[in-house]
């Protein structure tokens, strides 16, 4: 007896990565901080879905990504885990959630993992996070590491700039993805380097590179959601291509509501609530009085 082929498409799962660089296949990669858009993001088919300390930025107002706690990602990945079905789940590891000892770090990633539902875990930083890298992997935690611009270092590099720019830098974040990668990291990301800078360090890793700000020859490619959908403030990178302004869409949501409110044309009679037939008005009118 032939069985059938499930309709909805397959779980994407670390391994699924390595599989589709092989194949040459091009993966995506989007933010979600909540239940609707991991559930709008999962449904419209993105591979992994990233819940990033990006959320500092987008969704809390905070300046940069440093303010970002352990707790406000683990709601998040539980909202987003209950949201999705088949992207692979991946949480970031937040500031001074991994800085203080391995162990405290495994801890961190395990409550991400155990308590959230994720499915693997993101931190930043090059030779020195290798060690931690290894103990994470050696305790079954995936993870996706990220070099060049470490949000988390915004303070000791002087802000967000684009790194890897001299031949000697260019050689230590190559060296640094490859030690990652021999670490045990099932993909890395590359966030603004030169494009030169990624081709060579995707052609020369068999993990995933992860490209945002890092040019088109990375093997998948990843964007905060809110900027993808125009759902920000204030200048964007150049490597971001609105591809909606969901901003002017509930602007003029709201605008349109408010006016109908105030003419009295929110809400009619099919928007609220009669009393039953069987209700005397006048008595109740008179009750009242």
């Amino acid at each position: 007896m032939a069985y059938l082929k499930p309709d909805k498409p397959e779980k994407v799962y670390v391994p699924a990565l390595r599989a589709a660089k092989e194949k040459g296949e091009k993966l995506a990669c989007l933010t979600a901080y909540d239940y609707p858009t991991a559930r709008i993001v999962d449904e419209a088919g993105v591979d992994i879905i990233l819940i990033g300390d990006s959320m500092g930025n987008v969704i809390h107002g905070y300046g940069n990504t440093i303010p970002v706690t352990l707790d406000e990602i683990l709601s998040a990945v539980k909202a987003v885990k209950r949201g999705s079905n088949r992207a692979l789940i991946v949480a970031d590891m937040p500031y001074g959630s991994y800085h203080t000892g391995d162990n405290e770090a495994v801890s961190n990633a395990l409550k991400l993992m155990k308590d959230g539902g994720a499915e693997a875990v993101k931190l930043e930083g090059g030779r020195n996070r290798v060690d931690l890298v290894k103990r994470l992997v050696d305790e079954e935690i995936p993870v996706m590491a990220h070099v060049g611009l470490t949000p988390q270092s915004v303070h000791k590099l002087g802000g967000y700039r684009v790194q890897g720019k001299t031949a000697e830098a260019a050689q230590i974040l190559i060296e640094d993805a490859k030690m990652l990668e021999e670490a045990g990291a099932f993909a890395i990301v590359l966030e603004l380097v030169p494009r030169e800078v990624a081709a060579l360090v995707t052609q020369e890793l068999k993990i995933s590179t992860v490209g945002i700000g890092a040019g088109s020859e990375c093997d998948i490619q990843v964007l905060v959601l809110h900027d993808l959908i125009g759902f920000t403030f204030g200048r964007q990178p150049r490597f971001v291509r609105q591809y909606a302004n969901v901003s002017q869409v509930i602007t003029e949501a709201i605008t349109n509501w408010m006016e109908d409110v105030r003419g009295g044309k929110y809400p009619n009679e099919n928007e609220s609530y009669g009393l039953p037939e069987d209700v005397d008005l006048e008595k109740l009118k008179a009750i009242i009085r």
